[in-house]
């Protein structure tokens, strides 16, 4: 068995980590969940916790803010590579490296010298559901977005969670870069629909210009640097970026990934987007 150490795995702050960590430990592996709240300290911004966070480990769910610079994820990455880990799964993003370079997001870990996974999903089904991003919308009966009538193949996290077990636990996945997505690209209104129908409601989606969106989110209290990197990703699925399937999913698991309706009809027996 394996002393596995995953970056971000609280509930409130992280979507993926906080899958990964019982899927781990039902395997028989001891993990470690490592945030600045948990009992593992582990904060970006403070290098002190660095060193006792990574003592023992022999695999990291690398999981770095976006705020970082390439030198600041160098230095962890090779200070756990000093202190014995052998193995890397980073949380990426999907398209990254569309004119064939090495994304200076994953260059790090990439450049390590231990064994590393990319793990790239595209935006996640579980969105919808999720306070800090769609749900308040949702409950509300309107979403408001620049995405227009672009189409995303929304990915289930638990579709992530277990790619991301597989690549920390298993073999064959060194050096791999997966590209998470469901099986079909829908849009907010064809999302919502789905949504809407499951639990009985009318749910619309309405465009708005990205200005006016970033504009709407500063006003709501989100930070502006935050609200205008969601306000160009949104228009980027308005241009078509993110319409078209990837194959991380089968390639990893060999399987399927889960459909965003089978993502809704396990959802919504939970009441969450009742008002």
């Amino acid at each position: 068995m394996t002393q596995i150490l995953v970056l971000g795995a609280t509930v409130k702050t992280g979507k993926t980590g906080s899958r990964v960590v019982p899927r781990l430990k039902a395997l028989g592996h001891t993990v470690r969940c490592a945030s600045r709240s948990a009992a593992t300290r582990f904060d970006w911004t403070d290098r002190s916790t660095w060193d006792p966070a990574l003592a023992g480990a022999e695999a990291v769910y690398f999981v770095p803010t976006e705020t970082l610079g390439l030198s600041e994820r160098a230095e962890p990455a090779d200070r756990a590579k000093a202190a014995g880990v052998r193995r890397f799964v980073q949380l990426s993003v999907r398209g990254l490296d569309t004119d064939g370079s090495v994304p200076e997001t994953e260059a790090a870990v990439r450049e390590s010298g231990s064994e590393w996974t990319m793990v790239r999903p595209c935006w996640f089904s579980q969105d919808f559901a999720a306070p800090d991003f769609f749900l308040p919308a949702v409950l509300a009966g309107e979403l408001t977005t620049p995405a227009g009538d672009g189409r995303e193949p929304f990915v289930d996290v638990e579709d992530i969670a277990d790619v991301v077990v597989a690549a920390l636990t298993g073999d064959g996945h060194a050096g791999r870069t997966y590209e998470l997505s469901g099986p079909r690209a829908l849009s907010f209104a064809e999302a919502l629909a789905v949504i809407g129908d499951a639990v009985g409601r009318e749910l619309r989606h309405r465009h708005q210009d990205p200005a006016a969106y970033v504009a709407a989110q500063v006003a709501a209290g989100h930070d502006i640097a935050d609200a205008e990197a969601v306000a160009s990703f949104l228009d980027g699925i308005r241009l078509g970026e993110d319409d078209y399937i990837s194959t991380g999913v089968q390639e990893a698991l060999g399987r399927a990934p889960r459909s965003f309706e089978d993502y809704v009809r396990a959802t919504a027996p939970t009441g969450i987007w009742h008002p």
